[in-house]
């Protein structure tokens, strides 16, 4: 008798266990649809992204960023910061920083280099960030070295009224680089 009230309870176990993982891939089932419309440029129920995992939302903001919302990416990326898996905080960190950095050169270009600074810093920030959770992130790296090389040049256009050893000795302050000594 006890026999088959032992196989009754590992067959209920394994249908729910079956249970779960359908219920598990139904749901990347719909984030990746719902990934899939966002690359496109089509909007998502926003039902379907409140309680979508984080990758969604980032695929959001990036359909953001490709429309010129910036705000509504920024504010996007920053509900998802948190994300439990580096790897992602990475990626997320990393597309802040593009935003930042987008924003300083269209500032930049707009000779709007006062407001242009704060975003380069921030840009900065967010590549760094994302280098200090996966140091092998080269997208990361050159952005980083970008926005590290466009500052010097926005320090050099502010500082146009002073004289020009005044500029040299300020400006070979900020140029980033890595020291150069002995062997």
């Amino acid at each position: 008798m006890s026999k088959p009230i032992a196989l009754w309870g590992l067959l209920l176990l394994g249908s729910v266990a079956i249970l779960a993982q359908t219920w598990t891939l139904y749901g990347i089932s719909q984030s990746n649809r719902s990934i899939a419309a966002l690359a496109e440029g089509k909007e998502v129920r926003l039902g379907n992204i409140v309680n979508a995992a984080p990758e969604v939302r980032l695929a959001r903001a990036m359909m953001f960023k490709k429309q010129q919302r910036y705000d509504e990416a920024l504010a996007t990326l920053n509900l998802i910061l948190d994300a439990p898996d580096s790897a992602l905080q990475a990626k997320i960190r990393y597309n802040l920083g593009n935003i930042y950095l987008h924003l300083a050169v269209v500032k930049t270009e707009a000779m709007a280099v006062n407001e242009a600074m704060p975003l380069v810093a921030l840009a900065k920030q967010a590549y760094r960030q994302a280098l200090a959770l996966d140091s092998q992130f080269w997208d990361a790296k050159y952005n980083l070295e970008v926005a590290m090389r466009l500052l010097p040049e926005m320090d050099k256009i502010t500082s146009e009224n002073e004289s020009p050893v005044n500029q040299k000795s300020q400006l070979w302050t900020t140029v980033p680089g890595f020291p150069r000594g002995l062997p």
